[in-house]
Formats: structure tokens, C-alpha cells, sequence
């Protein structure tokens, strides 16, 4: 046994020298962005290595529409590679190709099962408030037409694909001249009507209208579906005679399932989540200190994750960053906040977005349900860490290890502190001066000789323009331009 960086290459029996390799892929655990990755990645390593024969062993419930057909394309495009998908029975696995992975499965040129396993249920379906439920009948219609045209391709009986995506559709078993095939309700009273009376004859139903359908090893071979049933792969390569090939089985790598982890649902949200607090803790702060450190960490670690997944481009980047520097623009330089902070807030929110998925506009009803996950993600989020980030601000100075970043002593006067001097107000009220710095609304000005901080009600006033002084209240010194 050789052991290479992700695979492991297994010669079982001596390889023929003239045979081509047979390649062994998982598709494990929840169907993915990463897992369409490790998936594509294989595949071109098999093709450059000539591969024959790829074996893709399936044991998932389902995951991602879009994952699930970007994986269902790459197996369907191979040619010159003969690929076969395997529902094997592992002690650690699931034992079922659900859901997106029936879709997978039907891509291939061949299914093979062990018993004990299942395959079906691939009705998309969409979270919501509630929980998990189906999706519309037009991403369902657009599922439905995918599995049928696999079917068709790889002559898989197409009533069971369109069965096991729609609820609706009834499937049974129909003799024609003693010969069994599997249709649709439709498609058997059609039949009925243009074959001669007594050599079409129905058998039982296979699945009702109102369930989807699912179908076991056994089951799968009896209907023609998959093209045997075996306990362990290597049953499989002696069915179809490449049991002498050299054998070359692929497994995820740490790096892999590094990946995996840092772009699941869960890891994003708290990477959103901790980005967006320690940012603002940045920008509420002076200088740049360790809050900004640990926001350019958390967006780094996310926008990389999904560059390697290769959902991130430079329009991404881009509107992240303009977001950002119009948020700091708001905060240091323009007064109050309006439309400048509110544009950076929407630029970040579109280019965390556009960095979680492919594509930009969306084509397919199924895209607007991945787009509109990732709306309620991001924007769940950011307003989890506003709301935090108040949390904390109202409850660091009560706790002693943060103290030391606040102001926690009132400068009281029955302490010795005083603001101004007892005159100060009557100093400077009604005097006239002139500017030394642009107004807007507050900057410094020259009043009776002295340099000072001064405000307006709001007005804008240039530099050097005369000024007199309309209120004093406290340490503010109000002025407006002396007409």
C-alpha cells in the first residue's frame, strides 16, 4: 500500500501494465460548496491520470441544490471515463444516498447498492422561520425536469427519478407483452390507448400520489435501476471485470476538512458575528489595537475560505473594502451618520453575500432560495453584532479586567475639578473673531486674541471668516457669522 497526500493507492492484484487505473471518490456527509471542490479537484487528477473506471461512494442525506447539481454536472460530463456510483454499508456511515444525493447518483453511468441501503427522497426543500419545508413548485418542477433528463441519459427508468422528486407523481409497474417496465400514471394511460387491447397489463403501484419515493437495494435491481447489489465494493469491480486494475482510493485531506469547516453555516455566522463586533470596537476606539487585529483576522479567515471554494473575485473584495472605508469616512471626517455609514454598511452586507455563493444575479428559483439564506445569514448577523457590541460597551466598565479601558471616575467638583474659570462665559460672549479653521459644524477660532474650540447651530463657515460669539454654555463656545 502506497500512501500519497489525499489517496491511498491499494494494488490488489498485480495491474495489468495496459489497464487504465479505476479511482475511488467519496461523496460523504452533508453535500457542499467544499465537497464540490474536493469533488472537481479529483476528478481532474483521475482525468490526468488516464483513469478508466471512477467509483464515487455515496452514503449522505443531502445538502446544497446548487452544490448538489455542480457535482451532478462534473460526473455527467465525463466521456471517455466510465464513472459508477456506489451505495455502500459502512459502520460509521448512513447507509442512504438521499435527496441530493439520489441526483448524484443517477449521474452516474452505473449504480450499484449493498443491502441494507436506500436511495430517494430528492424533493428540494428550503429553511424557513418554521423550519425546513418544501420548496415552491417551480424550483420543485425545475429539480424534477433535472433528475428526469439524468435518467434518460444514463437509461435509468425516468418515472422513478421524476417519483422520487415529486410528491405528485404516481409510478406502477406495467407488463407489455409480459415485459416489465415502470411508468408513470400518465404515461401507462397513454400506453393503454395506442397498444393493441391484452398486451398491456397493469401491475401494483409503486408509489401513491403524496409520497415521495424511495427504494432499497433490492428494489433498485428488480426495477432495473441499478446493475447489481453487493456487500463491498470489491463485489463490484468483479461484476464489471476490473478487478485486476490498480486501485486507487482517494481521501479527504486535513486541509480539506479545514475547508469544510471554516465555510459551514455555522463557522460563517461566527466569523460574521466576531468581525462585525471587534470592527466597530475598532472604529469606536483611537489608533488601531487588537479589535482591528481580530477584524482583519475574521474577514480574512471568511473571504479565504470562500476564495477557495473559488466564489470570491475581485467585485467582492472591492465592495467589502469600499464598505468599510465609507463607514471610517463617516465616523472620523463627516458629521453625525447618514448616507455615507449607511453605504458602507450595505456595500460590506452585498459583498459578504456575493462571497457565499456563484454567481451574482440569480437565473434559477432555486438561486433565489440560496440568495435569500444568505441575505437572512449575513444581515442576521451583523445586527446580532450591533446588538452586542452595545452589550459590551454598556457592560465593560462594571467588570474589573475592563476597567482599564474606560473612564470610570467622575470628575466631580467637591473633588477639586473644575470645567472653566468662574468669568469664562462672560469672557467670550458677544465678542467677535475669525476663524482659523474651516467650520463644519465645529473647528477653532481666534476671539479676543485667543485661540479656541468653537461650534455652530450647524452652519457651515470657511476659514477665515469674521464670527461672533452667541452662547457660551459650559466649555461649548457658539458662534454664527458676524453679518
Amino acid at each position: 500500500m502506497l500512501l500519497i497526500p489525499g489517496m491511498t493507492v491499494t494494488a490488489q492484484q498485480a495491474p495489468d501494465a495496459g489497464s487504465t487505473p479505476v479511482y475511488v471518490i467519496p461523496i460523504q456527509g452533508e453535500i457542499d460548496r467544499s465537497l464540490t471542490v474536493f469533488i472537481r479537484r479529483n476528478i481532474e487528477r483521475a482525468k490526468a491520470q488516464e483513469a478508466g473506471v471512477i467509483v464515487f461512494e455515496i452514503d449522505t442525506f443531502g445538502g446544497r441544490v446548487d452544490s448538489a447539481l455542480q457535482i451532478s454536472t462534473l460526473i455527467g460530463s465525463l466521456e471517455d471515463i466510465e464513472t459508477v456510483a456506489y451505495v455502500g454499508l459502512q459502520p460509521e456511515g448512513t447507509a442512504v444516498s438521499w435527496s441530493a444525493g439520489a441526483l448524484i447518483s443517477f449521474s452516474a453511468d452505473r449504480i450499484y447498492m449493498a443491502p441494507g441501503t436506500s436511495i430517494g427522497s430528492a424533493a428540494p426543500v428550503m429553511q424557513s422561520p418554521e423550519g425546513t419545508e418544501l420548496a415552491d413548485e417551480k424550483t420543485v418542477s425545475a429539480i424534477r425536469t433535472q433528475m428526469a433528463s439524468i435518467a434518460e441519459k444514463n437509461s435509468y427508468p425516468r418515472a422513478v427519478a421524476v417519483a422520487m422528486v415529486d410528491s405528485d407523481a404516481e409510478i406502477l409497474e406495467v407488463f407489455v407483452d409480459d415485459e416489465l417496465s415502470i411508468l408513470t400514471r400518465n404515461e401507462y394511460e397513454t400506453l393503454i390507448r395506442s397498444e393493441p387491447e391484452g398486451t398491456v397489463r397493469e401491475g401494483r403501484v409503486i408509489s401513491e400520489p403524496g409520497k415521495l419515493l424511495s427504494l432499497t437495494a433490492m428494489e433498485m435491481e428488480e426495477y432495473q435501476v441499478s446493475s447489481g447489489t453487493f456487500s463491498a465494493l470489491q463485489g463490484v469491480l468483479e461484476h464489471m471485470e476490473i478487478q485486476d486494475r490498480e486501485l486507487i482510493r482517494i481521501a479527504p485531506t486535513a486541509a480539506d476538512q479545514a475547508v469544510s469547516v471554516i465555510t459551514g453555516a455555522a463557522f460563517t455566522s461566527m466569523l460574521i458575528l466576531i468581525g462585525i463586533m471587534a470592527l466597530f470596537m475598532e472604529i469606536s476606539s483611537p489608533g488601531f489595537g487588537v479589535p482591528g487585529a481580530i477584524a482583519v483576522l475574521a474577514f480574512g479567515v471568511l473571504f479565504t475560505g470562500n476564495a477557495l471554494l473559488g466564489q470570491v473575485g475581485s467585485l467582492e473584495l472591492i465592495l467589502f473594502v469600499i464598505g468599510i472605508a465609507l463607514i471610517i469616512i463617516e465616523v472620523f471626517i463627516i458629521p453625525g451618520f447618514g448616507v455615507t455609514g449607511l453605504s458602507g454598511i450595505a456595500l460590506m452586507v452585498v459583498g459578504l453575500i456575493l462571497s457565499m455563493q456563484d454567481f451574482v444575479i440569480p437565473d434559477f428559483s432555486w438561486q433565489w432560495d440560496l440568495l435569500w439564506g444568505n441575505v437572512l445569514l449575513v444581515i442576521g448577523n451583523m445586527i446580532a453584532g450591533f446588538v452586542a457590541f452595545g452589550v459590551l460597551a454598556f457592560l465593560i466598565p462594571k467588570y474589573t479586567p475592563f476597567r482599564r479601558l474606560t473612564l470610570s471616575l467622575n470628575q466631580d467638583t467637591s473633588l477639586g475639578y473644575t470645567a472653566q474659570d468662574t468669568d469664562y462665559e462672560t469672557k467670550y460672549l458677544g465678542k467677535t473673531g475669525v476663524t482659523l479653521t474651516v467650520l463644519r459644524p465645529s473647528g477653532k477660532a481666534e476671539i479676543d486674541g485667543d485661540p479656541v474650540q468653537v461650534e455652530t447651530a450647524g452652519d457651515y463657515i470657511e476659514k477665515g471668516a469674521e464670527i461672533r460669539v452667541s452662547a457660551v454654555n459650559g466649555n461649548r463656545i457658539v458662534v454664527r457669522r458676524n453679518l
